[in-house]
């Protein structure tokens, strides 16, 4: 469903010249499946997400969603996800209902089918309540509630969902990831970004640990602690970011942040 193979993107910087941002990432996910992008703030993850979600061009290297190559069929790619981050913003003046609806018929949703999937989305999130709040008036949980139901109004197979605990409460934060594992339960594959470790150990069924744009390695938890002979996931977190600063610093190879 999610094949990215050797997927690199660099920017061009006034001060530093070129910044290499991704370097060769490579993964895949299937299907009904939760595959985690743990590393850092600024170690890349979004400037994969956002081409993978088409809105930025690799430098080279593939990604195809769906079928469908980001770069030669971005609309098609589009179709075919959802992306939600934790700054996703709601509107004032819409209800919930409203927004929701609104973003379905962007999607070319038919009246009669849409009017049936609202429903069916209001409900599973539980979302009657708020149905006709502003968004003015709903507290942080109900926006991030919000956000979901656009994001999967169009049900498509494939989910992003990038940083969507930021900033939350535990209570709001654990409804968020509830939501996420239903729909890891409707088979769903879906890419889910963080830098929190209790995340990753909870939700995803594989996860690559990046850092400065390079993954240093991917499998399960069970899978990379046994490889590194550590037991914690934190640990060995930090762990494997320590020993590459140090590989790059001993060769003598500038470091550039990701984005």
């Amino acid at each position: 469903m999610i094949e990215v193979n050797d997927l690199s993107k660099s920017f061009e910087d006034l001060k530093r010249g070129s910044v290499t941002a991704l370097e060769r990432v490579s993964f895949d996910v299937q299907p009904g499946e939760i595959f985690g992008l743990l590393g850092p703030n600024g170690a890349g993850k979004t400037t994969c997400l956002r081409i993978m979600s088409t809105v930025l061009k690799p430098t080279s290297g593939r990604a195809v969603i769906a079928g469908y190559d980001v770069v030669d069929h971005p609309e098609e790619v589009r179709a075919n996800i959802g992306f939600m981050s934790g700054n996703t913003g709601i509107y004032d003046r819409m209800t919930a209902w409203e927004m929701v609806e609104y973003y379905g018929r962007l999607y070319g949703i038919d009246e009669p089918t849409l009017q049936s999937r609202l429903d069916d989305i209001f409900a599973v999130l539980q979302m009657e309540e708020i149905r006709d709040l502003l968004g003015s008036k709903m507290s942080t949980g109900m926006k991030q509630k919000v956000s979901i139901a656009r994001t999967i109004v169009h049900d498509p197979p494939v989910l992003i969902f990038d940083e969507p605990t930021s900033g939350l409460d535990v209570l709001v934060a654990r409804a968020v990831l509830q939501a996420i594992e239903y729909l890891k339960g409707q088979g769903k594959c879906i890419i889910f970004s963080t830098h929190i470790m209790r995340e990753v150990e909870k939700l995803c069924d594989r996860v690559a640990v990046i850092h400065k744009g390079r993954i240093l390695d991917s499998g399960t938890v069970e899978e990379l602690e046994a490889r590194h002979n550590q037991p914690d996931m934190e640990e060995l977190f930090f762990e494997l970011i320590h020993r590459h600063d140090h590989e790059l610093v001993a060769g003598g190879v500038g470091i550039a942040e990701g984005v």
